[in-house]
């Protein structure tokens, strides 16, 4: 199957204006006689339903959260990319794409990612006029930092809190929309399925996760903004809460899966400090900006790290890659800290973690002025630790974080299933095979506020707009395939808990599928998560009542898509025989550096799902580079 990306014609910098000079427009007494259903209420998800909102369409938005506020996106800590050259050091629009397209190790479609570049800035004016309370300097300008992969600040944040900061902005213009009646919040619903008629998308099941109950809901159009998959590795920097069930879901009923395998490993979160550990948490990038990185020169060395004089130690980062040094992107960061743990010079008590330290920074800025640009990250960190960063340094480890490959879309954020948009960390389109950071949140917000609300109304005005039922036979089916999976789970009776399946599918991943991976131990994976799902429906532990309020059922639900999920990861990564950003394949390296085979794999990996028992087909849109021409990614 051709995989058409709509990508518009002409010179990259004029592409979006001729897409929207070409969009079907939809007048403003037609718009209220659409309905539009959105799955999420992050960033992406909260800016989209407020945007069409204000636009006037009738907007249904779901979290399985008890509030739209506590969705993941408020956990993002650092900051967020806008190419506003506010520090007069020579960013751009075409550097901001080019450092994206880079760190993505030229596996990203250019058209978006210059798309995504341009609307940067009217992101950062847009959360300004809702309040976001960025840093500003003493002057009052905004203020800006560094982050990994680039050379210049562009990075607008609010100390420790950006994510928190950003959501409350969303949030807020959400209320507004629920409070006029244009958004009906329903909160506390998991999708279960989607519900897909003669080729289109046309509503979702839903769970009510309080009540049990089992309901329908249809529209014209449907949106999943619910976030990526990286909980399928269990110890994760993500709330326990995140999973991939709506789009694997929405993947078995016809839309295609890009680049699974494309998962990205933050090198900076507090390290693993027991085997039962159930959590880790992210230290934002950002602090690699005054901290610097090191572990022991010397294999075995136990002295507290206040006793270990400077010419006894290894700041590797600054040592391999000069130019960005503690800066470099988070797959060469995160690959270069377990390298070092792995030849015997690791730290702490598992000796699986480096030192992020201060020292340098408080001796010559003082702690009041570290305080204030990470003062709330200090505090996340003792609390977590009981160590104070002031006076010892940080211990960090690298831990799956982020996943850049999701749904298929087209430029119009539209996968190849009619109706249904993708939008945010839920599809594949502007990262390719690394995320720079401080960019998930310029996009979620790039595709709720500025892309979705223009392209949407593109498919719209194409539509017969008035009332949508939800009695056909395609809901009907979908209804019973939900109830049946309920049962399913509920009949197993066993005894092990969901909690430990999980993990141990996590542990499986994390050996064969993590920060690198080889041919032979991908296929073990395969083999040793086929037992699991044995293990899983025949031995798990999903107890209470299917007609009430059931964490155990929730978890049930979800770890089983991961288990089915990560069949698909695993032989995505198998498939792809080369190495790029995040996708370390072992056999693919150049003297411990990435090596890309742009001949055969220039391209997006979509997987078609074609049965329980049929292996998926994997269909290819080749990356046409107008503008750039890949190169080694070099960071020395």
């Amino acid at each position: 199957m051709a995989l058409n990306s709509r990508t518009p014609t002409g010179p990259l910098a004029e592409k979006w204006d001729r897409c929207l000079d070409q969009l079907q427009l939809i007048g403003p007494n037609r718009k209220p006689k659409f309905r539009v259903i959105i799955v999420g209420s992050g960033l992406a998800g909260a800016s989209a339903a407020a945007t069409l909102g204000e636009l006037g369409y009738k907007v249904d938005c779901f979290c399985f959260q008890d509030s739209p506020r506590r969705a993941h996106s408020i956990a993002a800590q650092g900051g967020i990319n806008a190419a506003k050259n506010y520090r007069n050091d020579g960013d751009s629009i075409h550097r901001l794409f080019y450092d994206t397209i880079k760190g993505g190790d030229f596996r990203s479609r250019e058209a978006n990612v210059y798309r995504l570049a341009q609307v940067s800035g009217n992101i950062i004016d847009q959360c300004v006029a809702q309040g976001v309370p960025f840093a500003r300097e003493y002057g009052g300008y905004l203020d800006n930092r560094s982050f990994g992969g680039a050379l210049v600040s562009r990075t607008f944040y609010a100390r420790g809190q950006t994510g928190q900061q950003l959501l409350l902005g969303a949030y807020g213009a959400l209320s507004r929309q629920i409070h006029h009646g244009k958004v009906r919040m329903h909160s506390r619903y998991e999708m279960l399925e989607l519900v897909v008629e003669q080729g289109v998308a046309k509503g979702i099941i839903t769970r009510n996760l309080v009540t049990g109950e089992i309901e329908r809901h249809a529209a014209h159009a449907v949106v999943l903004a619910s976030g990526g998959y990286s909980n399928v590795f269990n110890l994760t920097t993500n709330a326990a809460g995140c999973n991939v069930t709506a789009t694997y879901r929405a993947w078995r009923k016809g839309a295609f899966f890009a680049n699974p395998c494309f998962t990205q490993i933050h090198p900076t979160c507090t390290p693993l400090n027991h085997p039962q550990q159930s959590k880790l948490t992210l230290m934002s990038e950002s602090l690699r900006n005054h901290g610097r990185i090191w572990v022991p020169l010397r294999v075995g060395d136990e002295r507290p790290p206040q006793e270990i004089p400077e010419s006894e130690r290894d700041y590797y980062l600054e040592r391999k890659y000069p130019a960005y040094g503690n800066l470099s992107p988070r797959d060469i960061a995160s690959r270069a800290a377990k390298e070092v743990c792995d030849e015997g010079r690791g730290v702490g008590a598992m000796k699986r973690s480096v030192y992020l330290d201060f020292d340098d920074a408080i001796h010559e800025l003082g702690s009041d002025a570290i305080a204030s640009h990470y003062g709330n990250l200090f505090q996340i960190y003792h609390q977590i630790t009981a160590e104070d960063p002031y006076k010892v340094p940080m211990r960090i480890y690298p831990a799956p974080h982020y996943t850049m490959g999701g749904l298929w879309v087209d430029y119009h954020l539209m996968s190849n299933l009619p109706g249904l948009f993708v939008i945010g960390e839920a599809n594949f389109s502007d990262h390719g095979a690394n995320r720079l950071g401080a960019s998930a949140l310029m996009q979620g917000l790039a595709d709720g506020y500025f892309i979705l609300p223009q392209t949407l109304g593109h498919y719209l005005a194409q539509q017969k707009s008035g009332p949508v039922a939800n009695n056909s036979e395609a809901f009907r089916a979908s209804e019973a395939e939900a109830i049946e999976k309920i049962a399913r789970l509920q009949a197993i009776k066993g005894r092990t808990s969901v909690a430990s399946l999980h993990r141990e599918l996590g542990e499986i991943m994390w050996n064969y599928c993590g920060m690198s991976r080889t041919a032979s131990g991908l296929q073990q994976a395969l083999t040793e998560i086929e037992a699991l799902k044995e293990k899983f429906w025949s031995s798990a532990c999903v107890c209470g009542d299917s007609n009430n309020l059931s964490q155990s059922l929730e978890r049930g639900g979800r770890v089983a898509d991961f288990l089915e999920f990560a069949t698909l990861m695993c032989r995505d990564a198998l498939t792809r025989e080369e190495s790029c950003g995040g996708h370390f394949r072992e056999e693919y390296q150049n003297e411990g550096e990435a090596a890309r085979n742009d001949r055969d794999f220039a391209h997006v990996a979509a997987w078609e799902f074609c049965g329980d028992e049929i292996p998926p087909l994997r269909h290819q849109e080749p990356l046409l580079f107008e503008t750039v021409t890949p190169s080694v990614r070099s960071y020395k």
